[in-house]
């Protein structure tokens, strides 16, 4: 149950933080501290919740460990539920905060009107390579022969160099739980374009996971 409580808070967290940062003060920071928002919101619950669950906070991630041989199917269901509700309630709160004077709430897209208006192919390519190396990192960073005690600052680092190389192209998901939290209260396009932020993430993160499942990265 711990378990599930952490993913749950840490899910939470990362939508409040990150999309908040888009949502309330991005005309403020930018592009560069959206990015950072997100970064550094994963950093501190790395080291928050990451002795507790191991701060997955992402389905894709969940998917990875799995694939890798990291965590049984039961636990990854229970991990997925934690994370979706987490999400919901993450952009939930922060609807309540933003009220009327929100233009969205951090929702990722694609498309003409969106970011720098890149089409479906780029999006969807984005999110697959972007997550696969986004769980490289991580599976990497989190093995026993990893140096101890850096994994949430690698990880968090990997998660902003995403968000800015990619807010232009898609908002940055490669978490489908952090693109349906937003998506549930925006609907329209942004729930019409739900399918991508879930497809996407779930084939980068497989890609990146068979590295190591079947050795071609090795890690302790």
């Amino acid at each position: 149950m711990s378990k599930i409580v952490a993913e749950f808070i840490g899910t939470f967290a990362l939508v409040l933080f990150g999309c908040g940062a888009a949502v309330l003060g991005g005309d403020h920071v930018g592009q560069l501290g959206i990015a950072l928002a997100f970064g550094f919101a994963i950093i501190a619950m790395a080291y928050g919740i990451g002795p507790v669950s191991g701060c997955h906070v992402n389905p894709a991630v969940s998917l990875a460990a799995f694939v890798a041989g990291r965590m049984s199917a039961k636990e990854m269901g229970l991990y997925w539920i934690a994370q979706f509700v987490g999400a919901t309630a993450g952009a939930a709160v922060l609807l309540l905060i933003a009220g009327g004077t929100a233009h969205g709430l951090g929702q990722n897209g694609w498309g003409t009107g969106y970011g720098g208006g890149f089409g479906v192919e780029a999006a969807f390519v984005f999110e697959v390579v972007m997550t696969a190396l986004f769980v490289i990192v991580i599976l990497g960073s989190t093995g026993t022969d990893a140096a101890p005690g850096f994994a949430g600052l690698g990880i968090g680092i990997a998660l902003a160099v995403i968000h800015i190389v990619g807010i232009q192209v898609t908002g940055v998901s490669v978490n489908p739980a952090r693109s349906f939290g937003p998506a549930i209260f925006v609907g329209g396009q942004a729930l019409a374009q739900l399918w991508l932020f879930f497809v996407a993430p779930a084939i980068g993160a497989v890609l990146g996971a068979l590295l190591y499942r079947f050795n071609v990265l090795k890690v302790g």
